[in-house]
C-alpha cells in the first residue's frame, strides 16, 4: 500500500480550504476542528465528492485529482472506502446482503462476495445479527457492519467520517475498540474526520487541526496535546472551541 498526499485548495462558494497534508501507509491521521473549520471540505475532496480547484490529490502513484491537467477520478473508481457517521446502510438489505455489496460492487461473484461478508460479519462481532435489516439493529451493531462493509471492498484507503458522534457513551467504546483493532491491520491510510480530541487520542498516529479551512497545526498526537500552538488548538483539544467561520464543517 503507498501513502496520500493533498496539496490544494478547494473553493465552495465564499468558503475556501486549503491544506497540505501528507498520510502514510499504514498511519491513522486525524483531522480536527470544530464545525466550520473544513474537515468535512478536505474528507469530500479525499473520497472524490468534491474536485480541487488548484493542486493535486495523490494515491500512491496514482493521481486522484489534478487541476491543472486536468484529471479527476470519480468517488466509484478511487477505491478509497467511506464510514460515515451515520451508517448509510441500505435499508432493504440484510447486513450480510450490506457487507457482500462492497465486495459485488468490484464485480466479485456473489457466492465469494457472500462468504467474504460472512468472514468480516464474524471479524466485527456481528455474524449472529446477519440476515437483520439495519431497522433491527442497534447504533453500534450498525455501524459495526458498515465498518464490515468499507473493509470487505477492499479499499486503497480509508476516510472516517465523525464515526463516532451518533453512539451512545456504551456504544461508542464497543465501536472504537473494533477500530481499533482492525485499522492496526489495515495497510493502507487513513483520514479520520472528528471534532473530538477523545477520538484522535484512541485511533489516531497523528492529528491536524484546522481553523477555517487552514492548518494551524499538525504532529502527533502526543505533540498536540503535550504542546498545543494556540490559544485555539488548546480549545479545539479540550472541546471548547468555537466555529471558526460560518462555513462548511
Amino acid at each position: 500500500m503507498s501513502g496520500l498526499t493533498l496539496a490544494g485548495r478547494v473553493d465552495r462558494g465564499s468558503f475556501t480550504a486549503e491544506v497540505d497534508l501528507t498520510v502514510a501507509a499504514g498511519e491513522v491521521h486525524a483531522i480536527l476542528g470544530p464545525n466550520g473549520a473544513g474537515k468535512s471540505t478536505v474528507l469530500r475532496t479525499v473520497a472524490g465528492f468534491e474536485a480541487l480547484s488548484t493542486g493535486r490529490l495523490t494515491l500512491g502513484a496514482v493521481v486522484l485529482d489534478d487541476a491543472a491537467a486536468p484529471t479527476f477520478v470519480p468517488p466509484a473508481g478511487r477505491r478509497v472506502g467511506t464510514v460515515f457517521q451515520d451508517h448509510r446502510l441500505f435499508p432493504h438489505l440484510s447486513a450480510l446482503e450490506n457487507v457482500a455489496f462492497g465486495a459485488r460492487s468490484r464485480g466479485v461473484p456473489r457466492g465469494v462476495a457472500t462468504a467474504h461478508a460472512h468472514e468480516w460479519l464474524e471479524r466485527l462481532g456481528v455474524e449472529d445479527l446477519a440476515a437483520r435489516r439495519p431497522a433491527q439493529l442497534s447504533g453500534g451493531q450498525a455501524q459495526r457492519v458498515a465498518i464490515a462493509r468499507t473493509l470487505a471492498a477492499e479499499p486503497r484507503a480509508l476516510v472516517l467520517d465523525e464515526p463516532l458522534a451518533a453512539l451512545d457513551v456504551h456504544a461508542r467504546e464497543e465501536v472504537r475498540d473494533a477500530f481499533t483493532e482492525h485499522l492496526r491491520d489495515f495497510t493502507g491510510p487513513v483520514l479520520l474526520v472528528t471534532h473530538d480530541f477523545a477520538d484522535a487520542v484512541a485511533l489516531a498516529d497523528r492529528v491536524t487541526v484546522l481553523d477555517a479551512g487552514r492548518v494551524v497545526q499538525t504532529g502527533t498526537v502526543a505533540q498536540v496535546a503535550a504542546a498545543p500552538g494556540t490559544d485555539y488548538v488548546a480549545r479545539v483539544l479540550r472541546g471548547t472551541g468555537g466555529s471558526p467561520s460560518s462555513a462548511p464543517s
